[in-house]
């Protein structure tokens, strides 16, 4: 008898395990469903308060329009706090479900399924929920380092020096590397995850958002990242930190208005705030943006990304996804030549190289919110838009109705 011969058989024996397990799917379809509607209610957050600190700049903080846009974003701010408050109740019947499953005692299990090809899987699913726990769906990218490919592709030592020129000429940049080598792409979950925490404190109006040093537990970052939170976790992380300060930039590219004339590392500073009695490992650190970053997240020159970003296991695919967010957008498509994109992306490859790999990344289609097509005929890739945000806005209209 196959494996799936005896979980069906096992199911018809059990049916309060299969009604269980429909609960429980059902309860995690609507949890991402509000999960991604709480997403672009943060994007459109963010789309506000960017327009009203460029009227602010321009001297035009009272004005009729600046009026408009505060009375929008009060109402976008109210609707998040009940999808917020509609995610916490859905992580509860979740929970609720899942504990009666656990109380059953059945030892049903469902077929695994592999991890999709080019994503690791999820370390970490039945995780408590920490405070932090709202930048699973609220995640944010800087534009900035979007735009240019600050980050090595390389997962060995990168000790060259990068230099990068937009096609239009007006932005360049120039990545210069410690001893330990330039910082990767993966170290960038750093950026992410401290970004993602003084965004959404602007958001809610905090006072500590305008400060550049910022301080978390490790292992609530490490969880976040989905990440291992095991001692090779840690060492990761204290590598990552060493890279993220020994890389110098120099660049033109401007940030909240502002152009910082001088090089500087990615971060200023990141410093132990407390460490675990039994064996040194780190509990508690600060980070300390570098002022161009941080100018970037005061303007608000972000963008919000889908936390399985994090389970993108190549760094390409990684730099990829980046890119589409950041030129696609909520656009259907967005067409780029081979040969361009693999400038923006940093790729270091010959072009054959690099079309091989955009082949295989598009045969893994695990880019989130993305696919992309390589049209080997006129060497151009298109990008298209998958529709997750409008299956999540057409669900909360039904709820509208359900509530009428």
């Amino acid at each position: 008898m196959s494996k799936t011969d005896t979980q069906e058989e096992q199911m018809s024996l059990y049916p309060e395990a299969v009604s269980t397990y429909d609960s429980t799917d059902k309860a995690e379809e609507i949890l991402e469903h509000l999960r991604a509607w709480h997403r672009s209610l943060s994007d459109q957050i963010v789309d506000a308060n960017r327009e009203l600190a460029t009227l602010i700049a321009r001297g035009q903080g009272k004005s009729k329009e600046a009026d408009i846009i505060h009375k929008l974003l009060a109402k976008v701010q109210a609707r998040r706090s009940e999808v917020e408050k509609n995610i916490e109740e859905e992580k509860k019947e979740l929970e609720y479900f899942r504990s009666l499953h656990q109380q059953s005692r059945v030892e049903v299990e469902k077929i695994d399924e592999p991890t999709e090809q080019g994503l690791i899987r999820v370390r970490h699913p039945n995780r408590d929920f920490f405070l932090a726990d709202m930048f699973d769906y609220a995640l944010k990218d800087d534009g900035a380092s979007m735009e240019a490919p600050i980050f090595t592709l390389s997962t060995k030592p990168d000790l060259s020096i990068w230099e990068w020129r937009s096609k239009d000429g007006n932005k360049y940049v120039k990545v210069t590397p410690s001893v330990l080598g330039r910082a990767t792409q993966h170290d960038k979950d750093v950026l992410i995850y401290v970004v993602s925490q003084m965004t959404e404190a602007l958001n809610r109006g905090r006072e500590d958002a305008k400060n550049r040093t910022i301080r978390f537990t490790v292992h609530d970052f490490l969880v976040t990242t989905n990440r291992q939170t095991s001692g090779d976790g840690y060492q990761r992380l204290h590598d990552a930190f060493e890279r993220l300060r020994g890389t110098s930039i120099s660049t033109d590219i401007k940030t909240g208005g502002t152009r910082v004339r001088e090089g500087f590392g990615i971060i200023d500073r990141w410093k132990i705030i407390e460490k675990s009695p039994t064996d040194e490992r780190m509990i508690a650190v600060e980070v300390t943006l570098s002022e161009w970053l941080f100018n970037a997240v005061q303007a608000y020159e972000v963008l919000t990304i889908h936390p399985d970003y994090f389970r993108l296991r190549k760094p390409l695919a990684r730099r990829l996804y980046e890119i589409a967010r950041k030129h696609c957008g909520r656009q259907s498509q967005w067409v780029i030549s081979l040969s361009l994109l693999q400038e923006k992306t940093g790729s270091k490859s010959t072009l054959k190289e690099f079309r091989r790999a955009i082949r295989a990344i598009q045969a893994d289609n695990s880019l989130p919110e993305y696919s992309l097509y390589l049209d080997e005929v006129k060497d151009i890739v298109i990008f298209t838009a998958r529709n997750a945000s409008y299956i999540a806005q057409n669900f909360i209209n039904e709820l509208d109705k359900d509530k009428v």
